[in-house]
């Protein structure tokens, strides 16, 4: 069982956002970034990384590149299955 804590996690996409600020540039910090990422995409989820700055300057081209990426994830995955019976 993985133990970590995202920034944002869509459950439903096995979608992990990171937002990493300036203590991510440490080589320590970067290293347990990248195993993080490697066990997480081992375990089926796609996950992708912003620093502080990109949210903070350009937030409409973070938004772009998730529309882009979800959308993508849309293209090669299955729909999810309908709820069951009763549950409405």
């Amino acid at each position: 069982m993985l133990r970590y804590i995202a920034d944002f996690l869509c459950k439903d996409l096995k979608l992990v956002i990171e937002v990493d600020g300036i203590t991510h540039k440490d080589d320590e910090t970067g290293e347990k970034d990248k195993r993080k990422t490697g066990n997480l995409e081992s375990a089926g989820f796609k996950v992708i990384r912003f620093t502080d700055e990109e949210v903070l300057k350009n937030m409409s081209g973070v938004m772009e590149r998730i529309e882009r990426v979800v959308k993508e994830m849309g293209n090669s995955s299955p729909p999810p299955p309908p709820p069951p019976a009763g549950d409405s």
